[in-house]
């Protein structure tokens, strides 16, 4: 397989959780959320010098590495891995950088004041993570390896299952707990497959598994 036909391969599975297309790259900043977003999911590729429908403009490749170099290596922290590969197709060059999934997680996106947003990828969506995913990062971080069962889980529980997807918020307010006591035991619920959390309408859900 050439270029060409590894290139249209890509471009036929169109955008999608581990795939976005970028017709150019002129801020390292805003290119920091998509990486951001792969290192903190499942890791995934910008083909870069693609149009949104598939149509291959091209680039200038040393100049898009350059700037997928500071999005991941400034704009990003803890860094992120980023690889790179150059494919020519039609005369044109387009880019494909590769972010693998962050050993350690979460992998910020900084903005040009030096704010730090953990971002995650969504379908073909790049979102500004949960505090309960926060959360999971920490956790898995410390690695616990035990779950209990105490009045709060099963207040919680009780909760979701009289409400099924249900938001942070109404949890919260339902349960009378504290906020972060709630985040807490959200993310340790999720971790042992307790709790499932999907993203529907550009809000975070969660319900019994």
């Amino acid at each position: 397989m050439d270029d060409k036909q590894y290139l249209q391969s890509l471009i036929s599975q169109g955008e999608h959780q581990q795939q976005d297309f970028k017709y150019k790259v002129q801020d390292a900043i805003k290119l920091a959320k998509s990486v951001s977003a792969f290192a903190n999911t499942d890791g995934g590729r910008l083909l870069i010098g693609v149009r949104d429908d598939g149509n291959i403009s091209g680039v200038r490749s040393e100049e898009e590495i350059y700037m997928m170099h500071a999005a991941a290596y400034k704009y990003c922290k803890p860094e992120a891995k980023i690889g790179f590969e150059t494919l020519h197709a039609n005369g044109r060059t387009v880019v494909i950088a590769t972010v693998p999934p962050a050993k350690r997680k979460p992998v910020y996106a900084l903005d040009d004041k030096g704010a730090r947003t953990a971002y995650v990828r969504i379908k073909d969506e790049n979102i500004v993570a949960s505090p309960v995913y926060l959360e999971i990062w920490r956790q898995d971080a410390m690695a616990q390896s035990m779950m209990h069962y105490t009045d709060t889980e099963q207040r919680l529980m009780e909760v979701m299952r009289d409400n099924p997807s249900t938001t942070l918020n109404r949890i919260v307010g339902l349960s009378r707990q504290g906020r972060h006591h709630v985040i807490g035991t959200l993310a340790r619920l999720i971790r042992y497959g307790v709790v499932n959390v999907e993203y529907v309408d550009m809000k975070f859900l969660f319900s019994l598994a």
